[in-house]
């Protein structure tokens, strides 16, 4: 699970950074300050989404530090570590492999943001252990949309609802990449 939290953590942030760097004006990127809403906003989902199962740990840093507090055991803080480092390769291959064609690549991750987000805040399971949860769940989900909307939208104009791609290419007669 630690692992999957930085390929998400990665395709939002680097996303949005290449799209900052990557664009020939400024001012039609979301600048410093949308890298820094990426960054800050996937903290955010993804601590609400595996508090539950891990207390939020994304971070080496942070692991490593509560390793030293004595508030992680030592073969618990090992495996969190090399799952997060992991995490990272694995989500920095994910988009670096966004340069060949961003498109549906882009809209199937983003999608997948999405979903993960919904299922890891609306679990039934967790109710035991974070009764905050239910009344908290739509400001992850609210705030994954937000942030996935923020990495992708320079590239696809972000689509990750189907229904809404589908039905606007069906209603306007065009293919459905061309819409936003």
């Amino acid at each position: 699970m630690e692992g999957q939290n930085e390929d998400v953590s990665l395709y939002i942030t680097l996303l949005t950074a290449m799209g900052v760097v990557k664009s020939s004006s400024k001012c039609s990127t979301v600048g410093i300050q949308g890298i820094a809403w990426a960054f800050g906003g996937m903290i955010f989902a993804l601590v609400c989404c595996t508090a539950g199962i891990s207390g939020g740990h994304i971070n080496p840093a942070v692991t490593f530090s509560l390793l030293l507090a004595k508030k992680l055991s030592l073969t618990r803080a090992d495996f969190y570590m090399i799952m997060q480092c992991l995490g990272v390769v694995s989500g920095a291959a994910v988009v670096k492999s966004f340069q060949k064609t961003q498109y549906e690549r882009a809209e199937i991750v983003g999608t997948f943001v999405l979903v993960y987000t919904v299922f890891s805040a609306t679990d039934a399971k967790r109710n035991a252990r974070d009764s905050h949860v239910p009344i908290m769940a739509p400001l992850p989900i609210g705030f994954a949309v937000f942030l996935v909307h923020l990495a992708t939208n320079p590239i696809t104009e972000t689509s990750i609802n189907p229904a809404r791609r589908l039905v606007t290419a069906l209603i306007y007669n065009k293919d459905c990449y061309d819409l936003g």
